[in-house]
C-alpha cells in the first residue's frame, strides 16, 4: 500500500512541477539565483495553525513575483490551484515533536509542516542546489533534467530487452500449448517476464511525469514498446486461472499490487492462478485458448467466449472439425473455417 500511495503522490504532484510549468519556472529561477526558499501549496485550516507573521499578498501568481518574494527569509504560501500568491515572508512553526530525518533548518521545517498539514511543501536549497518535495510521509528530490533523460533512455533500452524476452516466452508457450506440454513452471516463467516489463514501465512513468512536456518522446517509445502487453497478460491469466469464481481481471490487479511491493515468487503466482499447493511441477496445465484465439483476425470477443464456453480448452478447439465448430452459437461455415485456419 505504501508503494501505491507513493505512486499516487508522484502522479498528482509532478504535473504542477514538470519542466515548463509556471511553478517550476519560478522555482528554477529561485534556485539559479541562489536565494533558496520554502513554498507551501494550499492554505487550509491545518496550514493556518502553523503560520505566524508575514504579509498577505493575494496577488495573481507569476514566476517573476515568486522569485522576488523568495528574496525574503520567510515562506511563501500559494493557493491550491497555483493561481494566487496568498502570503509571503511567513514563519512556519510546526509541532517540534514530529520526527524529522533532515538536518538543515529549512528542510526540517518543510518535512514537519508536510507531515502535520498534509500540504505539499517545496524546499529550495541554495547550498545543495536541489529542490525537495514533501507531502505527508512522502519525500522526493527533483533531479536535473539531463540526469532524468539519461536514466529514462537507459530504462527504455532495458525495456526493449525485457520485451524481446517476453515475446519469445509467449511464442514458446503457444507452441507448448499445442503440444499439450505446458507445466506450471512454463506459465510462471512467462508471468515473471510480464512482471519485469511492468516494473520497468512503472519506473519510466515516474520519469515521464517528472519530465513533463520534455517526456513526450519517451512516452511515444513506451507506448510503442508496450502495445498489447497488459492485454496479453490479462488473456494469459484468463487461460490459466483455475477458480471459476475469480476473474482474470482481479487476478491481474492483485498481481500488479503485489509486484509493486516485492518481487513475485512461484508461491505467489500459484496463489494468483488458484492452483493447488500440492500440484506437481510437471503437472500438465490446459489453456482455455483466449490468448491465441484473440490473435485470429476478425474474430469478435463474444464469439471467442462462445467457443471457449462450448469446448472449454484450446486442445478441444484445435481438434474440433468444421461441423463441430459450426455447432457453436454465432459461428457459421465462414467463421468455422477462419478458426481452423487461424
Amino acid at each position: 500500500m505504501r508503494e501505491a500511495s507513493r505512486k499516487h503522490f508522484i502522479e498528482n504532484v509532478f504535473p504542477f512541477l514538470a519542466p515548463g510549468t509556471p511553478l517550476r519556472y519560478g522555482i528554477d529561477n529561485v534556485l539559479r539565483a541562489g536565494s533558496g526558499g520554502l513554498v507551501v501549496i494550499g492554505f487550509s485550516d491545518e496550514v493556518k495553525e502553523v503560520v505566524d507573521g508575514g504579509f498577505q499578498i493575494q496577488a495573481d501568481y507569476s514566476p517573476s513575483q515568486l522569485y522576488e518574494l523568495a528574496k525574503m527569509d520567510g515562506a511563501i504560501i500559494l493557493s491550491k490551484d497555483i493561481q494566487q500568491i496568498m502570503f509571503a515572508n511567513v514563519q512556519l512553526i510546526p509541532n517540534s515533536k514530529i520526527s524529522s530525518n533532515e538536518t538543515g533548518m529549512r528542510h526540517r521545517t518543510a518535512e514537519r509542516v508536510a507531515k502535520q498539514t498534509k500540504a505539499l511543501v517545496i524546499a529550495i536549497s541554495e547550498r545543495r542546489n536541489v529542490i525537495t518535495l514533501y507531502q505527508g510521509e512522502h519525500q522526493y528530490t527533483l533531479k536535473d533534467m539531463s540526469v532524468i533523460l539519461t536514466k529514462a533512455n537507459q530504462a527504455i533500452q532495458t525495456l526493449e530487452k525485457y520485451k524481446a524476452v517476453l515475446d519469445q516466452s509467449m511464442t514458446n508457450l503457444g507452441a507448448l500449448e499445442f503440444e499439450r506440454l505446458v507445466t506450471f513452471q512454463d506459465v510462471s516463467q512467462v508471468i515473471h517476464r510480464v512482471e519485469m516489463v511492468l516494473r520497468v514501465k512503472r519506473e519510466l512513468i515516474t520519469y515521464v511525469h517528472e519530465l513533463g512536456n520534455e517526456g513526450r518522446l519517451i512516452t511515444m517509445q513506451l507506448n510503442e514498446l508496450l502495445a498489447n502487453v497488459e492485454r496479453e497478460a490479462l488473456l494469459l491469466l484468463k487461460d490459466y486461472v483455475e477458480h471459476e469464481g475469480v476473474s482474470a481481471a482481479k487476478a491481474f490487479h492483485d498481481l500488479q499490487i503485489a509486484s509493486d511491493q516485492h518481487a513475485l515468487n512461484d508461491e505467489y503466482i500459484r496463489e494468483f492462478l488458484k492452483l493447488s499447493a500440492d500440484i506437481e511441477q510437471q503437472h500438465v496445465l490446459h489453456s482455455r485458448g483466449y490468448r491465441l484465439m484473440h490473435r485470429i483476425p476478425r474474430l469478435p470477443p463474444s464469439i471467442i467466449e462462445n467457443i471457449i464456453s462450448y469446448f472449454h480448452t484450446l486442445q478441444a478447439v484445435h481438434e474440433a472439425s468444421l461441423e463441430d465448430l459450426e455447432s457453436v452459437d454465432g459461428i457459421g461455415e465462414a467463421r468455422a473455417r477462419l478458426v481452423k485456419e487461424g
